[in-house]
């Protein structure tokens, strides 16, 4: 297979954007932390790829070590440019998550939620609205036999149907609805659209299943090479329209849809400007990284000597040239995809770009 070639504004755009990344490489400045408060989790969506259960024989994380965490960036950088999404699992599911979230904003961190709004009453929302949150995403998988196809249960569209209207009623809240686009909802994309228009929603993310967890073993998760380009080309005409922000997610370099499918060029920021610490407190970077990347833990380690003197698997990404990667005049740009997109010994699970191409 063949790439097709950039265009020359595409590869000049490209181009810029390679130093401008070579720079943040260097200088590594922390600007989104995640922190996996918890395993719990009391849904089983098909296509998740984490480590989460109902039950689990972990413990949530207590607060109070990630808030000792929060302080050791604190002691090196401005809190203010740091921002924490908090995440599982499914946070709501701690019934202290208001609290934890009222000590993250008042050590000066903004702070969101990623959720699958289950547990989002109105009484909890106005909690959290209390307790500062910043940012919220939701996850919506189509329409509600598809969605709680999805997600496997009953109550998880209508949940999610009402959280978009208290946060639709908040006047200035941002949050995103997040969908995962299948073989089952793939042909009904325009009628998510038109449910999140009629509902006042301002910003869409889709994003497509790369083959971990769950997903790996679903044929109905895999998009055939022609559906994940009819994502890209959706993505582009739904842009062109003008009536919903929409974006792919921040994942896989793709060739001549770069620029024109979300509102910045590709470049991996796991472990350059996006931290993690999972819930057993290892510290690694992007919490989609389910391979053994982890580079620390805060019950034995500082978090920022960590981040400062670490994670050179993130920063210096010349090992993953190998495999289809080998050889490949685009790696300039894409350095070898997503840290997320590599299993435990390095090897590449997906290429975006070769995806786009195939036959």
């Amino acid at each position: 297979m063949k790439p097709t070639p950039l265009t020359i504004k595409k590869r000049l755009a490209l181009e810029l954007w390679r130093q401008q990344e070579n720079l943040a490489r260097r200088e590594h400045p922390l600007r989104q932390l995640f922190w996996e408060c918890t395993l719990r989790c009391d849904l089983k969506c098909r296509h998740c790829g984490s480590d989460c259960k109902m039950k689990t024989d972990g413990r949530d994380m207590p607060k109070e070590d990630f808030l000792r965490v929060l302080d050791s960036i604190a002691a090196k950088t401005d809190p203010h440019k740091v921002f924490v999404i908090v995440s599982g699992g499914e946070p709501l599911m701690r019934q202290d998550i208001e609290e934890c979230g009222r000590e993250i904003y008042g050590k000066g961190f903004p702070w969101g939620m990623v959720t699958n709004a289950l547990h989002l009453t109105p009484q909890r929302w106005q909690r959290l609205l209390q307790a500062g949150i910043h940012t919220m995403s939701i996850s919506l998988d189509g329409l509600e036999e598809d969605h709680n196809w999805m997600r496997g249960n009953s109550r998880s569209f209508s949940m999610v149907s009402h959280a978009i209207d208290m946060l639709v009623a908040t006047k200035g809240f941002v949050f995103d609805i997040v969908t995962c686009v299948n073989r089952r909802n793939y042909g009904k994309l325009d009628e998510i659209k038109e449910f999140l228009i009629g509902k006042g929603v301002g910003r869409w993310r889709i994003f497509t299943v790369f083959p971990v967890g769950r997903a790996a073993l679903d044929p109905q998760m895999r998009l055939t090479n022609e559906e994940f380009r009819g994502v890209f080309e959706y993505i582009r005409r739904t842009r062109e329209e003008g009536r919903i922000r929409v974006d792919y997610g921040c994942e896989g370099f793709l060739g001549n849809y770069e620029g024109e499918v979300r509102n910045r060029l590709f470049a991996c920021q796991a472990g350059v400007t996006v931290g993690s610490v999972m819930a057993d407190g290892a510290i690694a970077a992007c919490a989609s990284i389910r391979a053994d990347y982890n580079q620390g833990n805060i019950y034995r380690d500082d978090f920022m000597e960590v981040w400062e003197h670490r994670y050179a698997a993130y920063r210096q990404r010349e090992w993953m040239r190998n495999g289809e990667c080998d050889g490949c005049k685009y790696f300039r740009y894409c350095q070898g995809n997503g840290m997320h997109l590599r299993d435990g010994d390095g090897r590449l699970l997906l290429c975006h770009l070769h995806r786009l191409e195939a036959e």
